[in-house]
C-alpha cells in the first residue's frame, strides 16, 4: 500500500512511522530490514524515503536522525 499511495498521489518523497506498544522506541532488526527494503523500492520509483519514525509513548527514534537513511 505504501508504494501504491505514493505513486497514485504522485509523491516526490514520503515519511513513514509506526508505534511500539511495548513502550520501547528502539527499532527492531525487522524494522531496520523493512526500512532498507522500503528505501530500495522507493528508489526504484524515484520517490525519496525521508524518514522512518518509531514511536513509543513520548519517545521516538528517527532513522534519518540516526543517519540510517
Amino acid at each position: 500500500p505504501i508504494a501504491w499511495f505514493s505513486v497514485t498521489f504522485n509523491a516526490a518523497a514520503i515519511i513513514v512511522a509506526h508505534n511500539h506498544p511495548s513502550g520501547i522506541a528502539e527499532p527492531s532488526h525487522a524494522d531496520r530490514e523493512l526500512t532498507n527494503r522500503l528505501y530500495d523500492a522507493m528508489k526504484l520509483l524515484e520517490i525519496r524515503l525521508l524518514d522512518h519514525v518509531v514511536t513509543a509513548g513520548v519517545h521516538y527514534v528517527s532513522f534519518s536522525e540516526r543517519g540510517w537513511l
